[in-house]
């Protein structure tokens, strides 16, 4: 399978550009196996690291990634079903005070992470090929459920190269 920008919603474009693999399923297997690789890196004492004052910490970022694959994989879930109602979409930061991320250890996030993709994948395998190319609206993009396994990669991606670049280089 390969999937086309244009089938993009232009929000997403810039994540789903950072994904290699043509293959949905291999994507979230790639994503997934280097996310828990850079999770298993960051030092304990880099776990409520912020580069700018006004920015997430390490363990904030790592919790909002969960909280996306989990709003995205159930849009697939319901799009895959062929429901056709409106879905909104949702804000990151507002969702990021209620994270309860300094209270999670570093270690049971990543388990977290590993355990939700694992069922990310079971979701995604189990959906037939025309079930795949079925669309669904989304806070007001219209969205297939390959376009969302591809964003859910790519967005994990995106935020793996922020924690590389400015938490854990800097």
């Amino acid at each position: 399978m390969f999937i086309n920008l244009d089938t993009i919603p232009p929000f997403y474009k810039g994540y789903v550009k950072l994904v290699e693999q043509s293959d949905p399923l291999q994507a979230l297997r790639i994503s997934g196996y280097r996310t828990l690789e850079l999770l298993h890196s960051v030092p304990e004492v880099k776990q409520d690291y912020r580069y700018a004052p006004e920015k997430w910490t390490i363990r904030q970022v790592l919790c909002h990634m969960i909280d996306a694959e989990r709003i995205f994989a159930y849009r697939a879930l319901r799009f895959a079903r062929n429901d056709k109602t409106p879905l909104s979409g949702f804000d990151e930061n507002a969702y990021a005070p209620e994270l309860n991320a300094e209270a999670r250890p570093l270690r049971r996030i990543g388990d977290e992470m590993q355990h939700l993709r694992t069922t990310t994948i079971d979701l995604f395998e189990e959906f037939s090929e025309e079930m795949m190319k079925r669309k669904g609206t989304a806070n007001n993009n219209e969205v297939t459920v390959m376009a969302l396994a591809f964003i859910i990669a790519g967005h994990e991606t995106h935020h793996c190269k922020i924690l590389r670049e400015r938490y854990l280089n800097g």
